[in-house]
């Protein structure tokens, strides 16, 4: 399934699943036996499976808009929490040997991560807001995971039946304001405040399972800017996977539905890896596309 939260004219926000060219609002489609909600749906998901399984088969037009119909939202407009990791080791490597660094042994002995703003979330063809403060803006090319059940202390070996479904997750950096900020030794925090985008779709595992390899799984990511390709890497050369990733988060700690786990950026992922002699930093009217195989692209546009 590709679970989706958009907005048809100037109605609430709806959410339900795409199917084709086909958006089916869940709660019509099922006549209010499904929530008008994906968080809702998340946390209750063994309650309403069976029901969204009947309606995804059915060939009823209720509750059914063509694409065009509608706009596609952030599938997971205010979730319950966003950590981002720092999973690539390729992006660690480089990022890091470009201010003269070296990775440090603390890197390969656990997977790390940060809270960034989870009422901060940008969907599918959003303004990006620049910094009024930023000079150095930029895109972060990465994968996220959505947990999809209650859990504490979960071993690696069991983490795949904690996870909902993946998106693309665009974690947008101030870098100025960022490496100032850390070299106080805390963060980082306002070089990240102002917006995650993520979506355009959640999707099930078991649409990615054809893509399945013994280390997540293939899936070609890439980024462009104003139309020129900057960024490609695959989701396999991850070094933590998400499983070891979930270990970390939920050790001595409960993780609920609805909370999302970014990866990091994949290696090649963002300006301040390539390089301004690549590409400058991102400026107003820029806009960034997002594509990873089999969860589709995300674009925004600088403002």
């Amino acid at each position: 399934m590709k679970f989706i939260t958009f907005k048809k004219d100037s109605d609430d926000n709806r959410a339900g699943w795409i199917q084709d060219d086909v958006v089916v609002d869940m709660n019509e489609a099922s006549d209010g036996l499904l929530p008008s909600d994906l968080l809702t749906l998340i946390n209750q998901y063994e309650k309403f499976k069976d029901i969204v399984a009947l309606h995804s088969e059915s060939d009823s037009e209720k509750g059914r808009y063509k694409r065009n119909e509608v706009t596609l939202l952030a599938p997971l407009p205010k979730p319950v929490s966003v950590r981002d990791f720092y999973a690539f080791e390729e992006h660690v490597k480089t990022a890091r040997a470009r201010r003269g660094l070296e990775v440090i042994p603390e890197w390969y002995e656990m997977p790390v991560f940060y809270f960034t703003n989870h009422m901060a979330i940008k969907g599918p063809e959003e303004f990006i807001d620049k910094p009024s403060a930023c000079e150095w803006m930029d895109y972060e090319l990465e994968i996220a995971c959505i947990i999809g059940k209650e859990g504490t202390d979960i071993m690696a070996q069991d983490a795949d039946e904690y996870i909902f479904g993946y998106c693309i997750m665009n974690d947008w950096s101030a870098r100025d304001l960022q490496a100032k900020e850390m070299k106080v030794g805390l963060g980082p925090a306002k070089g990240k405040d102002f917006a995650t985008s993520l979506g355009p779709v959640i999707v099930t595992p078991d649409e990615l399972e054809s893509f399945k390899t013994d280390k997540e799984y293939n899936l070609e990511m890439t980024a462009s800017v104003n139309g020129s390709l900057l960024s490609k890497g695959n989701f396999k050369q991850i070094h933590y996977t998400f499983a070891q990733m979930i270990e970390r988060a939920s050790a001595d700690v409960t993780l609920y539905p609805g909370e999302v786990i970014g990866s990091g950026t994949v290696g090649t992922g963002c300006i301040l890896e390539l390089g301004t002699e690549v590409h400058r930093w991102l400026q107003p009217g820029d806009e960034v596309e997002l594509t990873i195989t089999g969860l589709g692209t995300l674009k925004n546009t600088i403002r």
